[in-house]
Order: C-alpha cells, then structure tokens, then sequence
C-alpha cells in the first residue's frame, strides 16, 4: 500500500507542476502575440492625422466643394478610428477567450492523463478486498465494509463467480449460464452469461470496483480478482 500511495503522491505532484508549467507557457506565448498584434495594429488617429496634414498644407483649397470633400474625409477618419478601437477590443476578448480555451484543454488532458495512468496501475494491482460475503437469503453482498442489494439473478451470478474463484476456475459466460439454469453447457449462448456479467456490473455500481472486481480474461472468461479466502457464502 505504501508503494500504490508513493506512486499516486508523485504522480498528483508531477501533474501539478506541468499544469503549471503548461499554463504559464501558454499564457506567456498568447501574451506575446497579443503584444505583437497589437503593435502592428495600424493608430487609430492615423487617418485623421493625415486629414489635418491635408488642411494645413493645402490652405489654397477654399471652394465650398473642396471644404466639404476634406469634411468628409475628417468624418471618415473619425469613423476609422472607432471602428479600429472596437477591433481591438474584439481581438482583446478572442485572445483572453482562446486562452481560456487552451488553459482548460490543458487541464483536462493532463486530468485524462493521469487518471489513465492511476487506472493502469490500479489495474496492475487489483482491487484490495479483505472481505467478501455473500447471503442468498438475504440478496445482500458485503464488500469490505460496503453492502450492496441485488437482484437474485445478480446475487446468484455473483455466486457462481465465487465459487469458481474458490475451486481456482475461470468461466465462459456458457458455463456461467450453464451452472445458473442448470443446462449444459453446450446448450448455452456465451452472450447469456456476458449479459449476466454486465447486469451484475451494473447492479455493484462504482463502474471502476465492479470491472476490477469482475475480470474479464481475454479469449478464456470471467474471475473475480480477489483472493479466494477472503470469500464467505452464508
């Protein structure tokens, strides 16, 4: 247990710091090139700068249509440059939005990640019990401390499972099916017993004990992953 809780400190510890880490580089990154966007951003004023200039270097225009011309063009430098403004305030919430959207990405891979790697290692190990009871008569299962009700059709597919991990067997979901209807074997669908399997799955619950608790052995068949003296039938 001690290897299992080292194993899991380091690995929160480690996922820790390159989410940092990731977060910092991304954040630094955005923030760079939104300092760079933005200096090449062209001055707002620009335009209506270069309409000033055009008004004090040309003092020779005094006809009513030249004025009206330079008036409008004052006018659409104005119109740039609130529009120019509002662009820089639509670039500002995109950048602060894209980062949003990396940062959580980030976040979430690296959850997946480790989550994965505690599952493998869980996996490797198998599931702790210390105890396993099961009682017929009352469709009750005590797992260490837990009790679970289930259905008689779950209780007595649990049973079986038992009492094969007992005699050290593995079995088909056939001869699951098989012992439960008391047909042979050779009569019996394999999906019947897989069915079995998943409704007894689904009666435990916690998704993560129930397919650690219930193996599944490629090409053989199903176990229960626990040692068979811890296992009590009342």
């Amino acid at each position: 247990m001690r290897e299992s809780s080292s194993f899991a400190t380091d690995t929160r510890l480690t996922g820790n710091r390159v989410v940092i880490l990731g977060i910092a580089a991304i954040v630094a990154i955005l923030g760079v090139a939104a300092v760079l966007l933005f200096m090449n951003l062209p001055d707002a004023n620009a335009f209506n700068a270069r309409v000033e200039q055009l008004f004090v270097e040309n003092d020779d225009l005094t006809s009513g249509a030249e004025i009206k011309l330079l008036e409008i063009l004052a006018q659409s430098g104005t119109a740039f440059s609130d529009t120019l403004s509002s662009y820089r305030v639509v670039i500002f919430v995109l950048m602060v939005f894209a980062t949003g959207l990396l940062v959580a990405a980030l976040v979430f891979l690296i959850t997946i990640i480790t989550l994965s790697r505690r599952m493998s290692e869980i996996e490797r190990a198998g599931i702790q019990v210390n105890s396993l009871i099961i009682s017929r008569a009352d469709r009750a299962v005590y797992l260490n401390n837990m009790e679970f009700t289930l259905t008689e059709a779950a209780i007595e597919t649990l049973a079986v499972l038992a009492e094969a991990r007992m005699d050290e067997d593995v079995l088909t979901g056939a001869e699951i099916e098989a012992v439960i209807s008391g047909r042979d074997a050779s009569e019996c669908d394999e999906a019947a017993g897989a069915t079995r399997i998943k409704r007894l799955r689904d009666a435990l619950g916690n998704q993560m004990m129930s397919e650690l608790l219930v193996r599944t052995i490629a090409r053989r068949g199903y176990m229960l992953s626990i040692d068979k003296d811890v296992i009590r039938m009342i």
